[in-house]
């Protein structure tokens, strides 16, 4: 058994990042992967998507400019635009990723791992030989997610699309049904209907992104209507079959009519990827999520050993806040082997104290939107004593000169009790890149008063928080 201080099993992006701090604390790690180094995100989630979805927002904010506008008449190339998407996952090639590890320190071992008792992986290799890794200090599960199909008869046997295929196709299909109304279904509706391909979606639900703000939704649904998406809300998909010939699909939806499409995507929600991981040798549930402290380490296991990070343990299924934890992670196995506790209290580097209070999300769509913490809604829910206010972005100066017809919407939530910010929403052109000055806010508790004095340049979008500031009456 060859033994290391940490053993993570997944080398995405939490599994990379716990294992190179830990080495950066001195301790010896070695990283367990059956696919590709790098994970989901590197290859089918958020770098492809991305990929896909700038070369339409480049065009049409190039559009939205008089005098530029008029140079800019011809549709996306999607042979290029593909290409672009492949160059930056290397169709899958981990080679790259594979010798960063090399390269800090950490070990490698491709295989499928699994837990074999206290402190202990085995991992199948692919010739079905096993190797099992020990650690003297810690187990880290980073295993993540997988997609989760909705209950559709036929729909396994289609060759439905989850988010691998939306984000690594090779053609465009020219027609496309989404089931679904959440931020992979919104983002790849938005960049395949700009490469061309007619799109429907089916939303169980009356509205997009539930959970949100309402303003979110509502942005995003027309923005989507305005490209040309058909979106049917209060619809569900009840059975899907492909014709052998054709090859074309039939959808059969609950209030009795049928669409005709060429490809299906499935976008409804994701499961932990725990089903073959070895849990029940541990006493763990098999197939379950792995419910954790703030430092990441999975509660109901005795001795201390096993922890989880990033989107296996959901609490805050983003690849950003996975590296985060992962940061945290690293951080709370090298201070308790210093001999020291890693108490939780307060903001110390091994604590995800964030995931509570202030989780960012961007939605690449068009409009942009992005929200950080607690929306009015679940801040009220959550007893505090909150007070709205709202502005639109189109107001601010910056806004107009950044785009002919610039429309976006800014909402913030404050904690009337203490006077700090708790939460807040950007809609429009660049809300993503506007969120994290939100974030700053709320992660450092800036009273209100001192935030009146950060002074927003002119004239730039950013000026929307002098004028939150103003409605809120300062």
């Amino acid at each position: 058994m060859d033994t290391y201080d940490v053993v993570v099993v997944g080398g995405g992006p939490a599994g990379e990042v716990v294992a190179a701090r830990a080495v950066r604390a001195g301790l010896t790690a070695v990283v367990v992967e059956a696919e590709a180094v790098g994970g989901e995100c590197s290859y089918r989630a958020c770098v492809p998507s991305k990929a896909l979805l700038r070369p339409g927002a480049a065009r049409s904010e190039a559009r939205s400019v008089d005098g530029a506008r008029q140079v800019v008449t011809a549709a996306l190339d999607p042979v290029r635009v593909l290409a672009r998407r492949d160059r930056f996952t290397g169709r899958g090639d981990d080679t790259g990723q594979a010798d960063w590890l090399d390269g800090a320190g950490i070990a490698l071992v491709r295989g499928h791992g699994r837990l074999a008792g206290e402190r202990r992986v085995e991992v199948t290799r692919a010739d079905g030989t096993v190797r099992t890794l020990g650690a003297r200090r810690a187990v880290a599960v980073c295993t993540g997610t997988e997609p989760s199909l909705p209950s559709v008869e036929g729909l396994a046997r289609i060759g439905v699309w989850t988010n691998r295929q939306a984000t690594t196709a090779d053609a465009v299909p020219a027609r496309l049904v989404v089931i679904g109304g959440g931020v992979v279904a919104c983002e790849m509706a938005t960049a395949w209907r700009s490469l061309g391909a007619s799109v429907t979606l089916l939303v169980r639900d009356q509205t997009l992104l539930t959970g949100w703000e309402p303003c979110a939704g509502e942005e995003v649904t027309r923005g989507l209507g305005d490209l040309g998406v058909t979106i049917r809300f209060g619809a569900s998909a009840v059975r899907v079959a492909r014709d052998g010939t054709t090859r074309t699909v039939t959808v059969e939806t609950d209030d009795g009519t049928a669409l005709a499409c060429d490809e299906v995507l499935a976008a409804v929600g994701r499961r932990p990827r725990t089903a073959d991981l070895g849990l029940e040798t541990v006493g763990l549930p098999v197939g379950d999520w792995l419910p954790v402290d703030d430092t990441c380490r999975v509660t109901s296991v005795e001795g201390g050993w096993l922890y989880a990070v990033g989107d296996v343990n959901r609490r805050a299924p983003l690849t950003h806040m996975a590296k985060y934890q992962a940061r945290v992670c690293a951080a709370a196995i090298a201070e308790r082997a210093a001999g020291r506790p890693a108490d939780t209290g307060g903001w110390p580097a091994w604590s995800a104290r964030a995931d509570r209070a202030a989780v960012p999300q961007a939605v690449f769509t068009r409009p942009e939107v992005a929200s950080v913490g607690l929306t009015e809604r679940a801040a009220r829910e959550a007893g505090l004593v909150v007070r709205a206010v709202e502005y639109r972005v189109d107001d601010v100066a910056g806004a107009a000169l950044h785009a002919d017809g610039y429309r976006g919407f800014a909402k913030l939530v404050v904690d009337e009790t203490r006077g700090v910010v708790v939460g807040c929403t950007f809609t429009g052109p660049m809300a993503t890149e506007l969120i994290h000055t939100a974030t700053v806010a709320i992660v450092g508790e800036v009273p209100l008063e001192r935030l009146w004095h950060a002074v927003p340049a002119f004239p730039t979008v950013s000026e929307i928080w002098l004028r939150l500031l103003e409605a809120y009456g300062l």
